[in-house]
């Protein structure tokens, strides 16, 4: 029994000794816990104050970059706007020029309706052509080619014949409206329109052909062809095209041409006069080496019958010089010996 006792206060003491032990295991742990949870709230208050700061840092850096970016952003939206300003204004100066310029055409579609003043602009043009190439004795202006007629062609170039001239007759055309109707026909593509005004084309050209021919060309008053000037290249290209060129000599004697092709046409003419030109010039020469000709044979037998006379007298001075003297010098001498016996 008492040793029963015993082993319980043994087991008690045990007990006790243990529960003190972990009691004092559980109060260093919680002092350690307590320690780690100090450190732990340090590190945390540091961490959150680290990571205000940098919240606060960037927070300032956007701000500072928010304004700079809406500096420069209005700055662009300030020029963006200036050139829009700019690029309207000159959008309304130019609908302003498109509008003066569409009242131009409109203007100018009007004038170029009335076929008289197409007719003269035609001249204007032409006769700027003929000016600037040619001299203005070369060519007249709004003459009669044919002798007692009351037709006069716009210009008549005058072709060098002997001693006189015959006039080269050029008037120009401009059937504006029968063109325009062909363009608008192209524009459209439509292959019937364009098959009509196209013969629309050639018949108010070759009745213009005709005109002329009847009017303008007279041999011998006149070469036997004349020329049509047509002031658009689109034109004449559309009358070429067509076979107009071959077609208009061969039936009614009159040559097409458009700007450029009337400029070829008087620059090789230009040239035909400087060749006869020259040939007039040489035929003058020819003439006056001729006539020297004539005078040297003459200044020949001048000279000819100078030369005989020339030693007819060498001939009498020889024989003055020679018969004569010889006759003085015995004469001398016998006055000598006369003057010795003395």
């Amino acid at each position: 029994m008492d040793i029963l006792i015993i082993c319980l206060l043994i087991v008690v003491i045990i007990c006790t000794v243990v529960t003190a032990m972990a009691v004092l295991k559980i109060q260093s742990d919680s002092k350690k816990l307590s320690e780690l949870e100090s450190k732990i709230t340090l590190s945390s208050q540091n961490s959150v104050k680290t990571f205000s700061d940098a919240v606060t840092k960037n927070q300032q850096l956007i701000g500072e970059l928010q304004t700079s970016r809406f500096a420069q952003m209005d700055n662009e939206i300030k020029s963006m706007r200036l050139s829009m300003e700019r690029h309207l204004s000159d959008m309304s100066k130019g609908f302003s020029d498109i509008s003066s310029l569409t009242s131009g055409v409109n203007d100018l579609r009007k004038v170029l309706s009335n076929v008289k003043t197409r007719g003269i602009l035609g001249e204007i043009q032409l006769g700027a052509i003929l000016d600037e190439i040619l001299s203005p004795e070369q060519y007249s202006v709004n003459v009669a080619t044919v002798p007692k007629s009351k037709c006069v062609v716009e210009f008549a170039i005058k072709i060098p014949q002997d001693d006189e001239f015959i006039y080269l007759p050029i008037d120009s055309k401009f059937p504006l409206d029968a063109y325009s109707k062909l363009q608008d026909a192209y524009e459209q593509n439509d292959t019937t329109l364009i098959n009509e005004t196209t013969k629309s084309l050639i018949r108010r050209i070759r009745t213009f052909a005709k005109d002329i021919h009847d009017k303008y060309i007279e041999p011998p008053y006149t070469t036997d062809f004349a020329i049509m000037f047509l002031p658009v290249e689109g034109l004449y290209i559309e009358a070429v095209n067509n076979g107009l060129v071959e077609t208009l000599q061969r039936e009614f004697k009159v040559t097409l041409a458009g700007p450029s092709t009337m400029a070829a046409i008087l620059n090789a003419l230009l040239m035909g006069f400087k060749t006869i030109a020259v040939e007039k010039r040489s035929a003058l020469v020819w003439q006056t080496l001729s006539e020297v000709k004539t005078e040297f044979s003459r200044f020949s037998a001048v000279l000819e019958a100078a030369q005989k006379h020339i030693l007819q007298a060498n001939d009498d001075l020889d024989k003055l010089i020679g018969v004569r003297m010889r006759g003085m010098e015995r004469k001398l001498r016998d006055v000598e010996s006369i003057t010795d016996e003395i």
